[in-house]
């Protein structure tokens, strides 16, 4: 969505409200990104055992991760203020857009952002954290990256010069599905940025990552988290570049 003016943003924002309302109480946070002096008006849902009830009857089972504020996330975004020059004028998918920090950053540098996540009420959130802080807000996909089906839907609509993950890798059986999915949607030499908080399936994966000829930097951040059960956290951000047509 374009930018709007400050009368259009006020009625979009309660527009939004008004599609999570189901999720109980809400709360604003501000977040702070490190190393940049930004800081982020995020909204999210407080009642964790209303969201838990509300995805009883889901077959699979997946958790409300999507309404916390992860330091992989701010660390993410942080990365994306530091290198805005990577995402200006650049088509970007993200893959797991929780509450919106790293969409809304990469859409303020410039970016044309894609947002996925399996939950509709995390791209309402993340629509509403992109208008406050950019103005504007990204296109949103539902979608699950895990999923073959849903693969081949980003597939079809890439490939995409820059894709952002941050905590995606959580279990062992998640290391495939995404590197096939890089290899699918990455164009070859773009880049995949990937944060995370040194998860052993993260360790593998760019193991993995290496051996199919993927390059790339790593960058830690200490935070400060918004959380304060989070101060010891370590985040590592991987640029990683796709080998081009010529490896």
């Amino acid at each position: 969505m374009d930018g709007v003016d400050g009368n259009e943003r006020v009625a979009r924002r309660d527009e939004l409200l008004g599609q999570i309302a189901h999720t109980g109480d809400l709360s604003e946070t501000n977040v702070t990104i490190p190393g940049t002096g930004i800081a982020l008006r995020v909204t999210r849902p407080t009642n964790t055992d209303l969201l838990l009830d509300q995805i009883a009857d889901d077959p699979e089972q997946n958790l409300p991760y999507w309404a916390e504020i992860w330091p992989s996330g701010v660390a993410l975004g942080a990365a994306v203020a530091a290198h805005p020059e990577l995402v200006t004028g650049a088509r970007v998918l993200e893959l797991g857009s929780g509450i919106g920090i790293t969409a809304a950053l990469a859409l303020a540098a410039g970016a044309d952002v894609i947002a996925t996540d399996y939950a509709p009420e995390s791209l309402v959130l993340t629509r509403l954290t992109c208008l406050d802080h950019a103005g504007r807000e990204p296109e949103t996909m539902q979608v699950n990256w895990r999923d073959p089906a849903h693969q081949a839907c980003l597939a079809q609509h890439g490939p995409y010069p820059v894709v952002l993950a941050a905590d995606v890798l959580y279990e062992a059986r998640d290391i495939e599905p995404l590197l096939e999915l890089a290899n699918r949607i990455v164009t070859p030499g773009g880049l995949l940025w990937l944060a995370h908080p040194g998860r052993p399936p993260a360790r593998a994966f760019l193991e993995r990552a290496w051996e199919m000829g993927w390059r790339g930097t790593a960058t830690e951040y200490t935070g400060p988290w918004p959380d304060s059960d989070d101060a010891h956290v370590i985040v590592f951000v991987h640029a990683l570049r796709r080998p081009g047509p010529d490896r």
